[in-house]
């Protein structure tokens, strides 16, 4: 019993710790086809696909939801001038999802076929670095619960090294409210705090915050340079080791219940 008792301490801990030390993957962006949006009205506020628009890095995925209850399509192109081949999701019911990984950068626009006002744009870029491959940008974020306000540290960098005078957008939402929005940011060294407004909800798997960087480019004043119009987009959601550690304590707890319930106490 006690080498059942001590080996089974050892192979949760392992997996425990395998849980903690594994890669976190990015998220799909995730774009929902709200209640109503089979009757024209939704298009005024463009709120027939929600969020409206997303971005996403290239091989970046986007996942449509139809939470309506009428049948829809994700059409690439435009009521105006038809599909434009990119992807299509041909007819798909309430209560299903759509799926696409996309390739190259761009801009998307899609409608749906069936609601031709139904419209979206999904907003692709790539990487940011400039052509030398040197310009990066880093999003940190902290934690916020409702009503709290979430702290996002912007970094830009290139080859390593601090860079001066940068230029972006930053736009971070949730569950499709506008968190944050500034436009026109212009930073001295390339690292800035911003602060969002209170969240709606808790950053969580089903209420992650979006945090969009569009660089603008570099200098004081315009025409700037650089890579400009380039997007890097991060997920926030809750970090898994704080899960990861009460799973351990419960694990270590359970077993010191179970060796003084057989009163089998291991050696140190």
């Amino acid at each position: 019993m006690k080498t059942i008792a001590i080996g089974s301490f050892f192979v949760l801990f392992a997996i425990v710790a395998g849980m903690v030390s594994s890669p976190a993957f990015a998220e799909p962006v995730m774009v929902s086809t709200p209640q109503g949006t089979s009757v024209p009205g939704c298009e005024e506020t463009n709120e027939c696909f929600m969020p409206y628009m997303v971005t996403v890095d290239v091989g970046g995925e986007v996942i449509w939801s139809n939470d309506d209850t009428a049948a829809h399509t994700v059409t690439a192109g435009s009521a105006a001038d038809g599909p434009s081949g990119e992807f299509d999701s041909s007819l798909f019911m309430a209560g299903t999802t759509f799926s696409h990984t996309f390739e190259s950068a761009g801009e998307f626009p899609y409608f749906c076929m069936v609601h031709p006002w139904m419209a979206g744009i999904v907003s692709v870029g790539e990487a940011m670095m400039d052509e030398d491959g040197g310009l990066m940008v880093d999003i940190v974020t902290g934690s916020a619960d409702q009503g709290e306000s979430l702290s996002i540290d912007v970094t830009f960098t290139m080859m390593g090294e601090a860079v001066e005078h940068v230029n972006y957008d930053i736009k971070a939402t949730q569950n499709g409210e506008v968190v944050l929005d500034e436009m026109g940011v212009h930073d001295h060294d390339g690292v800035m705090n911003h602060m969002t407004d209170p969240l709606p909800a808790a950053a969580s798997d089903d209420a992650p915050v979006e945090v969009n960087v569009m660089f603008n480019g570099f200098g004081i004043d315009e025409p700037f340079t650089g890579p400009i119009g380039q997007v890097e987009t991060a997920q926030v959601v809750p970090e898994f080791g704080t899960v990861a550690m009460m799973i351990l304590a419960v694990a270590i707890i359970s077993i010191v219940a179970v060796t003084a319930k057989t009163r089998v106490i291991p050696r140190l």
